[in-house]
């Protein structure tokens, strides 16, 4: 079966087609709006909006990073926040608190035209830290995991993704896939 992934991000697109190696996986552009609400719910819609526009087997990965001490904020807006008051300035939000935890959260959401959606998650524990390393992904130079001494920006591609949410998340997606 082959099936669309609905990004516009080249670099998302490749850590997904070597996740999913052995799959046929081709990448799509489809304009979607940006929704509002919980990550679940976000890719659901994502997922079933660009399924009924293609007619075609999709999938839409949306990432989350979710501070303790906010109640889950940013969250799903990560991307206007950092638009908005940079990556220093996120630092610099959480840094006003005691807890300075977050998680990583990665969701795909899968649908077939004219079918419900399915949704696979990946999480990470971690702490929001100092900015370092490089600028490759967005919120990659504040979040160090759980276990580790360093922020996701600072590890290697290849170390970072042997551990990271996406790669979670896809896990889950791909045991899916094979079952089909």
């Amino acid at each position: 079966m082959k099936i669309f992934f609905v990004t516009g991000n080249k670099e998302k697109y490749r850590e997904v087609k070597e996740i999913l190696e052995g799959f046929e996986v081709e990448q799509i552009e489809v304009d979607l709006p940006e929704l509002q609400g919980e990550p679940d719910d976000i890719v659901k819609e994502k997922a079933k909006l660009a399924a009924d526009k293609t007619g075609k087997t999709v999938f839409v990965e949306d990432t989350c990073l979710c501070f303790n001490a906010l109640k889950g904020l940013p969250g799903p807006y990560i991307k206007a926040f950092v638009e908005k008051i940079g990556i220093p300035g996120l630092y610099e939000l959480a840094n006003k608190y005691e807890d300075r935890g977050a998680v990583a959260v990665a969701s795909i959401g899968f649908c077939e035209a004219g079918k419900k959606p399915m949704v696979f998650q990946g999480k990470v524990k971690g702490l929001i830290v100092p900015p370092k390393g490089s600028t490759r992904f967005q919120w990659d130079q504040i979040f160090m995991p759980e276990g580790y001494d360093k922020a996701f920006a600072e590890m290697r591609i290849e170390e970072k993704n042997k551990i990271s949410h996406r790669r979670l998340a896809f896990e889950e997606f791909r045991k899916w896939l094979e079952t089909q």
